[in-house]
């Protein structure tokens, strides 16, 4: 037995159904409910004897702290060749870090106007790192 109370959203969710037709079911008396201020809660046993099924109740995902970063950076006065090591050391660096660890790198190289644009897309170290690798080489 357990103590878990469901919203009619949730159970709509669960039961694969429209909210209003579960609200339905609990006005009609079909599925017992307790009205705890302004909104139904439905115990997890009358869930159960009402669908003759075992309900299994929905996991709440455990969400780590996670952050991302985007950034875009432009290099201008950068010729040709520095932009495909650039470009080269980047993108391999990236394919390198593994599942879970991605950087998105993203470059287009404008002749024209001598300019490399960047986009990183990943997680805090990673596109630390890769910044830092770019710094290396513009700066040796």
């Amino acid at each position: 037995m357990t103590d878990r109370l469901y919203s009619v959203e949730q159970v709509a969710e669960l039961l694969g159904l429209h909210v209003r037709t579960v609200r339905s079911y609990v006005r009609d008396g079909k599925l017992p409910a307790a009205r705890i201020g302004k909104q139904y809660r439905i115990a997890h046993d009358d869930l159960e004897a009402f669908t003759g099924l075992p309900i299994t109740a929905p996991t709440s995902p455990t969400h780590a702290a996670h952050a991302d970063v985007s950034c875009i950076v432009d290099l201008d006065g950068i010729d040709r060749a520095t932009a495909d090591r650039i470009t080269t050391l980047l993108t391999a660096s990236a394919a390198t870090r593994g599942p879970g660890r991605s950087v998105r790198v993203h470059t287009g190289y404008d002749p024209d106007r001598a300019r490399l644009e960047v986009v990183l897309l990943g997680g805090l170290v990673e596109t630390a790192r890769l910044l830092e690798y770019m710094d290396g080489v513009l700066t040796s």
